[in-house]
Protein backbone atom coordinates (compact mmCIF):
# COMPACT_ATOMS: atom_id res chain seq x y z
CA UNK A 1 0.00 0.00 0.00
CA UNK A 2 2.80 2.40 0.85
CA UNK A 3 4.48 1.58 -2.44
CA UNK A 4 1.26 2.29 -4.29
CA UNK A 5 0.87 5.69 -2.62
CA UNK A 6 4.49 6.63 -3.37
CA UNK A 7 4.13 5.70 -7.02
CA UNK A 8 0.76 7.29 -7.66
CA UNK A 9 1.92 10.92 -7.39
CA UNK A 10 4.72 10.24 -9.91
CA UNK A 11 2.36 8.81 -12.52
CA UNK A 12 -0.15 11.55 -11.78
CA UNK A 13 2.43 14.30 -12.21
CA UNK A 14 3.67 12.74 -15.45
CA UNK A 15 0.15 12.53 -16.85
CA UNK A 16 -0.60 16.11 -15.89
CA UNK A 17 2.60 17.24 -17.55
CA UNK A 18 1.74 15.42 -20.78
CA UNK A 19 -1.82 16.70 -20.80
CA UNK A 20 -0.95 20.33 -20.19
CA UNK A 21 2.02 20.18 -22.60
CA UNK A 22 -0.43 18.93 -25.21
CA UNK A 23 -2.80 21.81 -24.44
CA UNK A 24 -0.04 24.40 -24.71
CA UNK A 25 1.26 22.91 -27.95
CA UNK A 26 -2.15 22.79 -29.55
CA UNK A 27 -3.18 26.20 -28.27
CA UNK A 28 -0.07 28.00 -29.43
CA UNK A 29 -0.57 30.13 -32.52
CA UNK A 30 1.35 28.58 -35.38
CA UNK A 31 4.27 30.54 -36.77
CA UNK A 32 3.91 31.98 -40.21
CA UNK A 33 6.86 33.11 -42.29
CA UNK A 34 7.02 36.12 -44.57
CA UNK A 35 9.65 37.24 -47.08
CA UNK A 36 11.16 40.65 -46.44
CA UNK A 37 12.37 41.85 -49.84
CA UNK A 38 14.28 45.11 -50.16
CA UNK A 39 14.31 45.91 -53.88
CA UNK A 40 12.87 49.37 -53.26
CA UNK A 41 13.95 52.89 -52.40
CA UNK A 42 11.08 53.80 -50.09
CA UNK A 43 10.88 51.08 -47.44
CA UNK A 44 10.71 51.75 -43.71
CA UNK A 45 13.89 51.34 -41.68
CA UNK A 46 14.66 47.85 -40.30
CA UNK A 47 13.70 48.86 -36.76
CA UNK A 48 10.26 49.92 -38.04
CA UNK A 49 9.96 46.62 -39.91
CA UNK A 50 10.76 44.79 -36.68
CA UNK A 51 7.95 46.70 -34.94
CA UNK A 52 5.56 45.80 -37.75
CA UNK A 53 6.43 42.09 -37.59
CA UNK A 54 5.98 42.19 -33.82
CA UNK A 55 2.57 43.82 -34.18
CA UNK A 56 1.58 41.15 -36.68
CA UNK A 57 2.83 38.44 -34.31
CA UNK A 58 4.96 37.04 -37.14
CA UNK A 59 8.08 35.38 -35.77
CA UNK A 60 9.76 34.14 -38.95
CA UNK A 61 11.13 36.06 -41.89
CA UNK A 62 13.58 35.67 -44.73
CA UNK A 63 15.80 38.25 -46.37
CA UNK A 64 17.58 37.97 -49.70
CA UNK A 65 21.03 38.91 -48.48
CA UNK A 66 22.85 39.42 -45.17
CA UNK A 67 22.03 43.09 -44.75
CA UNK A 68 23.94 44.13 -41.58
CA UNK A 69 21.41 46.85 -40.72
CA UNK A 70 18.62 44.27 -40.60
CA UNK A 71 20.66 41.69 -38.70
CA UNK A 72 21.63 44.30 -36.11
CA UNK A 73 18.10 45.68 -35.81
CA UNK A 74 16.65 42.20 -35.27
CA UNK A 75 19.08 41.39 -32.43
CA UNK A 76 17.49 40.44 -29.10
CA UNK A 77 14.08 40.03 -30.74
CA UNK A 78 11.82 37.01 -31.15
CA UNK A 79 12.22 37.01 -34.93
CA UNK A 80 13.84 33.94 -36.50
CA UNK A 81 15.55 35.02 -39.70
CA UNK A 82 16.74 33.12 -42.75
CA UNK A 83 19.49 34.86 -44.72
CA UNK A 84 20.53 34.35 -48.33
CA UNK A 85 23.79 34.00 -50.22
CA UNK A 86 23.46 36.07 -53.40
CA UNK A 87 23.59 34.07 -56.63
CA UNK A 88 26.42 36.13 -58.06
CA UNK A 89 28.93 34.90 -55.49
CA UNK A 90 28.09 31.19 -55.59
CA UNK A 91 31.09 30.37 -57.80
CA UNK A 92 33.41 31.94 -55.21
CA UNK A 93 32.10 29.61 -52.52
CA UNK A 94 33.53 26.62 -54.39
CA UNK A 95 36.66 27.59 -52.47
CA UNK A 96 36.35 26.38 -48.84
CA UNK A 97 38.40 29.33 -47.58
CA UNK A 98 36.08 31.79 -49.33
CA UNK A 99 33.10 30.06 -47.74
CA UNK A 100 34.76 30.23 -44.32
CA UNK A 101 35.44 33.92 -44.78
CA UNK A 102 31.84 34.55 -45.88
CA UNK A 103 30.43 32.84 -42.79
CA UNK A 104 32.97 34.59 -40.55
CA UNK A 105 31.99 38.00 -41.93
CA UNK A 106 28.25 37.61 -42.50
CA UNK A 107 26.95 35.14 -39.91
CA UNK A 108 29.15 34.70 -36.84
CA UNK A 109 29.28 38.38 -35.74
CA UNK A 110 25.49 38.48 -35.27
CA UNK A 111 25.13 35.31 -33.23
CA UNK A 112 23.59 34.53 -30.84
CA UNK A 113 21.81 37.88 -30.40
CA UNK A 114 20.18 37.62 -33.82
CA UNK A 115 18.30 34.37 -34.33
CA UNK A 116 19.69 33.26 -37.68
CA UNK A 117 18.08 29.87 -38.24
CA UNK A 118 18.83 29.24 -41.90
CA UNK A 119 21.12 30.08 -44.80
CA UNK A 120 19.66 29.88 -48.28
CA UNK A 121 22.55 29.34 -50.66
CA UNK A 122 21.31 31.24 -53.68
CA UNK A 123 17.74 31.69 -54.81
CA UNK A 124 16.31 29.71 -57.73
CA UNK A 125 19.85 28.78 -58.75
CA UNK A 126 18.52 26.66 -61.61
CA UNK A 127 16.68 28.58 -64.31
CA UNK A 128 15.97 27.74 -67.92
CA UNK A 129 17.73 30.95 -68.93
CA UNK A 130 20.95 30.13 -67.05
CA UNK A 131 21.13 26.40 -66.23
CA UNK A 132 24.92 26.41 -65.79
CA UNK A 133 24.84 28.12 -62.38
CA UNK A 134 23.35 24.98 -60.86
CA UNK A 135 26.75 23.29 -60.97
CA UNK A 136 27.99 25.59 -58.18
CA UNK A 137 25.20 24.69 -55.75
CA UNK A 138 26.46 21.47 -54.15
CA UNK A 139 30.06 22.64 -53.51
CA UNK A 140 28.68 25.89 -52.07
CA UNK A 141 26.25 24.27 -49.61
CA UNK A 142 28.88 21.77 -48.47
CA UNK A 143 31.49 24.48 -47.92
CA UNK A 144 29.03 26.73 -46.06
CA UNK A 145 28.00 23.81 -43.83
CA UNK A 146 31.64 22.91 -43.15
CA UNK A 147 32.44 26.54 -42.34
CA UNK A 148 29.59 26.69 -39.81
CA UNK A 149 30.88 23.49 -38.20
CA UNK A 150 34.46 24.74 -38.16
CA UNK A 151 33.36 27.90 -36.38
CA UNK A 152 31.18 25.96 -33.94
CA UNK A 153 27.89 27.59 -34.96
CA UNK A 154 26.20 24.89 -37.01
CA UNK A 155 23.80 23.43 -34.44
CA UNK A 156 20.90 25.85 -34.95
CA UNK A 157 21.38 26.84 -38.60
CA UNK A 158 20.03 24.82 -41.54
CA UNK A 159 21.71 25.18 -44.91
CA UNK A 160 19.63 24.70 -48.05
CA UNK A 161 18.61 26.45 -51.27
CA UNK A 162 15.17 27.36 -52.66
CA UNK A 163 14.26 26.14 -56.13
CA UNK A 164 11.53 27.19 -58.51
CA UNK A 165 9.21 24.71 -60.18
CA UNK A 166 11.46 25.04 -63.22
CA UNK A 167 13.49 22.14 -61.77
CA UNK A 168 10.60 19.79 -62.63
CA UNK A 169 10.25 18.06 -65.96
CA UNK A 170 6.71 16.95 -65.11
CA UNK A 171 4.37 18.22 -62.39
CA UNK A 172 0.90 17.05 -63.43
CA UNK A 173 -0.58 14.96 -62.04
CA UNK A 174 1.49 15.21 -58.83
CA UNK A 175 2.45 11.52 -58.97
CA UNK A 176 4.15 12.20 -62.32
CA UNK A 177 6.53 14.68 -60.69
CA UNK A 178 10.10 14.26 -61.95
CA UNK A 179 13.19 16.44 -62.09
CA UNK A 180 14.65 17.52 -65.41
CA UNK A 181 17.10 15.02 -66.83
CA UNK A 182 19.98 17.48 -67.19
CA UNK A 183 20.03 18.27 -63.44
CA UNK A 184 19.32 14.78 -62.06
CA UNK A 185 22.93 14.07 -61.09
CA UNK A 186 23.44 17.40 -59.32
CA UNK A 187 19.99 17.25 -57.73
CA UNK A 188 20.78 13.78 -56.34
CA UNK A 189 23.95 15.16 -54.76
CA UNK A 190 22.02 18.10 -53.31
CA UNK A 191 19.31 15.84 -51.89
CA UNK A 192 21.99 13.63 -50.35
CA UNK A 193 23.38 16.70 -48.59
CA UNK A 194 19.92 17.66 -47.29
CA UNK A 195 19.30 14.12 -46.07
CA UNK A 196 22.62 13.92 -44.20
CA UNK A 197 22.16 17.33 -42.56
CA UNK A 198 18.43 16.91 -41.88
CA UNK A 199 17.68 20.09 -43.81
CA UNK A 200 14.49 20.85 -45.78
CA UNK A 201 14.00 21.16 -49.52
CA UNK A 202 12.57 24.62 -50.18
CA UNK A 203 10.39 25.34 -53.19
CA UNK A 204 9.07 28.64 -54.58
CA UNK A 205 5.56 27.76 -55.70
CA UNK A 206 3.14 30.22 -57.32
CA UNK A 207 -0.25 28.94 -58.52
CA UNK A 208 -0.72 32.44 -59.93
CA UNK A 209 1.78 31.73 -62.71
CA UNK A 210 -0.12 28.62 -63.81
CA UNK A 211 -3.43 30.47 -63.80
CA UNK A 212 -2.00 33.50 -65.62
CA UNK A 213 -0.71 31.29 -68.43
CA UNK A 214 -3.93 29.30 -68.80
CA UNK A 215 -6.92 31.10 -67.25
CA UNK A 216 -9.46 29.40 -69.52
CA UNK A 217 -8.48 25.89 -68.44
CA UNK A 218 -7.58 26.27 -64.76
CA UNK A 219 -10.46 27.06 -62.35
CA UNK A 220 -9.77 30.22 -60.37
CA UNK A 221 -11.28 28.76 -57.18
CA UNK A 222 -8.83 25.85 -57.37
CA UNK A 223 -5.78 28.13 -57.32
CA UNK A 224 -7.24 30.48 -54.67
CA UNK A 225 -7.95 27.73 -52.08
CA UNK A 226 -11.68 28.39 -52.48
CA UNK A 227 -14.15 25.48 -52.35
CA UNK A 228 -13.93 23.69 -55.69
CA UNK A 229 -14.16 20.28 -57.30
CA UNK A 230 -10.39 20.15 -57.34
CA UNK A 231 -8.65 17.22 -59.00
CA UNK A 232 -7.93 13.57 -58.29
CA UNK A 233 -4.55 12.11 -59.13
CA UNK A 234 -5.42 9.11 -61.35
CA UNK A 235 -2.43 7.12 -60.07
CA UNK A 236 -2.72 7.67 -56.31
CA UNK A 237 -6.44 8.56 -56.10
CA UNK A 238 -5.44 11.43 -53.81
CA UNK A 239 -7.80 14.41 -53.97
CA UNK A 240 -6.39 17.93 -54.24
CA UNK A 241 -8.60 20.90 -53.43
CA UNK A 242 -5.93 23.48 -54.28
CA UNK A 243 -3.00 23.80 -56.67
CA UNK A 244 -0.31 24.72 -54.14
CA UNK A 245 -0.56 21.37 -52.39
CA UNK A 246 -0.50 19.61 -55.76
CA UNK A 247 2.69 21.47 -56.70
CA UNK A 248 4.35 20.56 -53.41
CA UNK A 249 3.43 16.90 -53.77
CA UNK A 250 4.78 16.87 -57.33
CA UNK A 251 8.13 17.88 -55.82
CA UNK A 252 7.76 15.16 -53.18
CA UNK A 253 7.23 12.53 -55.86
CA UNK A 254 10.23 13.81 -57.82
CA UNK A 255 12.40 13.59 -54.70
CA UNK A 256 11.17 10.07 -53.92
CA UNK A 257 12.00 8.90 -57.43
CA UNK A 258 15.63 9.79 -56.73
CA UNK A 259 15.56 7.57 -53.66
CA UNK A 260 14.91 10.06 -50.85
CA UNK A 261 11.88 9.77 -48.58
CA UNK A 262 13.07 11.52 -45.42
CA UNK A 263 13.38 15.11 -46.67
CA UNK A 264 10.82 17.66 -45.54
CA UNK A 265 9.49 20.02 -48.21
CA UNK A 266 8.78 23.63 -47.29
CA UNK A 267 7.46 26.53 -49.35
CA UNK A 268 10.00 29.36 -49.38
CA UNK A 269 7.82 31.66 -51.48
CA UNK A 270 4.18 31.78 -52.44
CA UNK A 271 1.80 34.66 -52.93
CA UNK A 272 -0.45 36.54 -55.31
CA UNK A 273 -0.03 40.00 -56.88
CA UNK A 274 -2.63 42.69 -56.27
CA UNK A 275 -1.94 44.39 -59.60
CA UNK A 276 -0.66 43.33 -63.01
CA UNK A 277 -0.45 44.13 -66.70
CA UNK A 278 -3.31 43.53 -69.10
CA UNK A 279 -1.96 40.09 -70.01
CA UNK A 280 -1.60 39.00 -66.36
CA UNK A 281 -4.97 37.37 -65.75
CA UNK A 282 -6.08 37.24 -62.15
CA UNK A 283 -3.71 39.89 -60.78
CA UNK A 284 -6.29 41.81 -58.75
CA UNK A 285 -6.67 43.08 -55.20
CA UNK A 286 -9.61 40.75 -54.60
CA UNK A 287 -7.73 37.63 -55.73
CA UNK A 288 -4.61 38.57 -53.78
CA UNK A 289 -6.66 39.07 -50.63
CA UNK A 290 -8.49 35.77 -51.17
CA UNK A 291 -5.35 33.73 -51.83
CA UNK A 292 -3.40 35.07 -48.88
CA UNK A 293 -6.38 34.96 -46.52
CA UNK A 294 -7.01 31.32 -47.39
CA UNK A 295 -3.30 30.52 -47.13
CA UNK A 296 -3.24 32.07 -43.64
CA UNK A 297 -6.21 29.95 -42.62
CA UNK A 298 -4.60 26.75 -43.87
CA UNK A 299 -1.40 27.59 -42.02
CA UNK A 300 -3.27 28.21 -38.80
CA UNK A 301 -4.93 24.82 -39.17
CA UNK A 302 -1.50 23.15 -39.42
CA UNK A 303 -2.45 21.32 -42.59
CA UNK A 304 -0.34 18.89 -44.51
CA UNK A 305 -0.66 17.95 -48.17
CA UNK A 306 -2.71 14.95 -49.36
CA UNK A 307 0.51 12.92 -49.75
CA UNK A 308 1.79 13.84 -46.28
CA UNK A 309 -1.27 14.88 -44.27
CA UNK A 310 0.41 14.45 -40.87
CA UNK A 311 3.30 16.81 -41.65
CA UNK A 312 2.42 20.49 -41.43
CA UNK A 313 3.40 22.31 -44.60
CA UNK A 314 5.51 25.29 -43.57
CA UNK A 315 5.12 28.23 -45.95
CA UNK A 316 6.60 31.71 -46.29
CA UNK A 317 4.43 34.35 -47.93
CA UNK A 318 5.89 36.61 -50.58
CA UNK A 319 6.03 39.38 -49.59
CA UNK A 320 5.92 41.88 -46.75
CA UNK A 321 6.11 45.02 -48.92
CA UNK A 322 5.46 46.11 -52.48
CA UNK A 323 8.90 46.72 -53.99
CA UNK A 324 9.00 49.58 -56.49
CA UNK A 325 12.42 48.81 -58.04
CA UNK A 326 11.81 45.22 -59.05
CA UNK A 327 12.18 44.70 -62.81
CA UNK A 328 9.73 42.84 -65.01
CA UNK A 329 5.94 43.02 -65.35
CA UNK A 330 3.78 45.12 -63.06
CA UNK A 331 2.91 42.12 -60.90
CA UNK A 332 6.52 41.84 -59.71
CA UNK A 333 6.18 45.14 -57.86
CA UNK A 334 2.83 44.31 -56.26
CA UNK A 335 3.12 41.16 -54.16
CA UNK A 336 3.28 42.98 -50.82
CA UNK A 337 0.80 42.80 -47.99
CA UNK A 338 1.88 46.33 -47.13
CA UNK A 339 2.71 49.54 -48.88
CA UNK A 340 6.08 51.11 -48.00
CA UNK A 341 4.27 53.52 -45.61
CA UNK A 342 3.16 50.43 -43.62
CA UNK A 343 -0.47 50.75 -44.61
CA UNK A 344 -2.09 47.55 -45.85
CA UNK A 345 -2.21 47.02 -49.60
CA UNK A 346 -5.47 45.11 -48.98
CA UNK A 347 -7.27 43.36 -46.15
CA UNK A 348 -6.46 39.69 -45.75
CA UNK A 349 -8.75 39.21 -42.78
CA UNK A 350 -6.44 40.45 -40.05
CA UNK A 351 -8.24 41.72 -36.97
CA UNK A 352 -7.00 45.28 -37.43
CA UNK A 353 -4.70 47.45 -39.50
CA UNK A 354 -1.06 47.87 -38.53
CA UNK A 355 -0.06 51.40 -39.43
CA UNK A 356 2.47 53.90 -38.19
CA UNK A 357 -0.41 56.01 -36.91
CA UNK A 358 -1.57 53.21 -34.61
CA UNK A 359 1.50 51.17 -33.63
CA UNK A 360 -0.15 49.67 -30.56
CA UNK A 361 -2.81 47.84 -32.54
CA UNK A 362 -2.69 44.10 -31.92
CA UNK A 363 -2.89 41.93 -35.01
CA UNK A 364 -4.02 38.32 -34.89
CA UNK A 365 -3.43 35.95 -37.78
CA UNK A 366 -5.60 33.29 -36.17
CA UNK A 367 -9.07 32.89 -37.62
CA UNK A 368 -12.10 32.76 -35.33
CA UNK A 369 -12.69 29.18 -36.45
CA UNK A 370 -9.23 28.21 -35.25
CA UNK A 371 -9.81 29.98 -31.92
CA UNK A 372 -13.05 28.02 -31.47
CA UNK A 373 -11.33 24.75 -32.32
CA UNK A 374 -8.53 25.42 -29.84
CA UNK A 375 -10.92 26.54 -27.10
CA UNK A 376 -13.06 23.42 -27.47
CA UNK A 377 -9.98 21.22 -27.37
CA UNK A 378 -8.62 22.92 -24.25
CA UNK A 379 -12.03 22.73 -22.55
CA UNK A 380 -12.16 18.99 -23.23
CA UNK A 381 -8.65 18.49 -21.83
CA UNK A 382 -9.42 20.46 -18.66
CA UNK A 383 -12.58 18.41 -18.05
CA UNK A 384 -10.56 15.22 -18.57
CA UNK A 385 -7.92 16.32 -16.05
CA UNK A 386 -10.56 17.20 -13.44
CA UNK A 387 -12.25 13.84 -13.94
CA UNK A 388 -8.90 12.05 -13.63
CA UNK A 389 -8.10 13.85 -10.37
CA UNK A 390 -11.47 12.90 -8.95
CA UNK A 391 -10.98 9.25 -9.91
CA UNK A 392 -7.46 9.28 -8.54
CA UNK A 393 -8.61 10.58 -5.15
CA UNK A 394 -11.18 7.79 -4.91
CA UNK A 395 -8.54 5.14 -5.71
CA UNK A 396 -6.16 6.53 -3.08
CA UNK A 397 -8.90 6.51 -0.43
CA UNK A 398 -9.80 2.90 -1.28
CA UNK A 399 -6.16 1.79 -1.02
CA UNK A 400 -5.65 3.63 2.26
CA UNK A 401 -8.73 2.06 3.85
Amino acid sequence: MATFIRRMPCSYILLLFLLFADIMLFGRVASFGINYGQVANNLPTPDKVLELLGTLKITRTRIYDTNPEILKAFANSEIEIIVTVENQILSQLNDPQQALQWVSNNIKPYLPDTKITGIQVGNEVYTDENPTMFQYLVPAVINIQNALSQLGISSNIQVSSPSSLAVLQESYPPSAGTFKNDITETMTQFLSFLSKTNSPFWINAYPFFAYKDNPNEIPLDYVLFNPSEGMVDPNTKLHYDNMLYAQVDAVAFAIAKLGFNDIEIRVSETGWPSKGDSDEAGATVQNAATYNRNLFRRQMENEGTPLKPRMRLEAYLFALFNEDLKPGPTSERNYGLFQPDESMAYNVGLSAFATTSNPSTSISLTSSATHNKVNKYIKFKVIFVVYYLHLLSILIKIKIH
